[in-house]
């Protein structure tokens, strides 16, 4: 995630709205979002009235989340799981496919025994990540155009490329670039990965630490996954 273009190349969509749906069926009123990065969905989060923990590792995107205005308030913390506070959230929520970038079984086995360990009894952990069945990098692969953003500082045209590495095992890297549009300087150059973990391992691995799995929807409608499914969101309950 490069804060300085996030908000720009990714736009409101339907994952939003399933997320802010799905919250409001539970009828939970203290959340944490963790790796919530600029803040563009835990801004909407407050507006809704939520009591808002945000977590992220990334300063440079914190920073980015507090400058933005909007009703409401939340907690802003740079850190990770480690800092979710014991027994006190009636929801952890994880966005934008945040459960892959924990690229070892012992970050994740950390992730989500830190998730547990926050929630209150009966709480609720929700988080999306791509069915690897479904093979979106080959898509993502097709497409040989940039994304384009304005640089928040100078007001110049920016040009987002994208390179990819391809698969090692279950976790796919690339590469994002970004680039003055005008003169083809590179302002930002940095390495992407992400694990892509089938729907079981994901399913034994909430039930081990002691999980019960509510749901797996699929591609943000109410709906259970299938096989076929491009997108998973997993409802566990502590």
């Amino acid at each position: 995630m490069i804060p300085l273009v996030y908000d720009q190349i990714n736009g409101w969509g339907k994952d939003d709205e399933f997320f802010l749906a799905l919250l409001k069926k539970l009828n939970v009123k203290k959340i944490a979002d963790l790796g919530c990065g600029t803040g563009r969905l835990t801004t909407h989060f407050a507006k809704a009235g939520y009591h808002i923990t945000a977590i992220d590792p990334n300063e440079e995107a914190i920073e980015y989340a507090k400058n933005k205005e909007f009703p409401g308030e939340v907690t802003w913390i740079v850190g990770d799981s480690s800092n979710l506070q014991t027994n006190a959230f009636d929801a952890v929520i994880m966005t934008a496919n945040v459960a892959q970038v924990f690229l070892t079984e012992e970050s994740w086995q950390c992730v989500i025994s830190d998730a547990y360990r926050a929630l209150k009894p009966g709480g609720h952990f929700i988080f999306d990540t791509r069915n690897p069945l479904a093979k979106a990098w080959e898509q993502w692969e097709k497409d040989m155009t940039p994304d384009v953003a304005m640089s928040q500082v100078s007001g110049e045209s920016l040009e987002i490329w994208t390179e990819y590495e391809g698969f090692e095992e279950d976790v796919f890297t690339f590469y994002e670039t970004v680039k003055n549009a005008r003169t083809g300087e590179v302002v930002i150059h940095e390495k992407m990965q992400l694990k892509f973990r089938p729907q079981e391992e994901i399913h034994e691995s909430l039930q081990q630490v002691g999980f019960s799995l509510t749901q797996v929807y699929g591609d943000w409608e109410f709906k259970t996954a299938t096989l076929e499914t491009k997108s998973f969101i997993f409802h566990g309950v502590k």
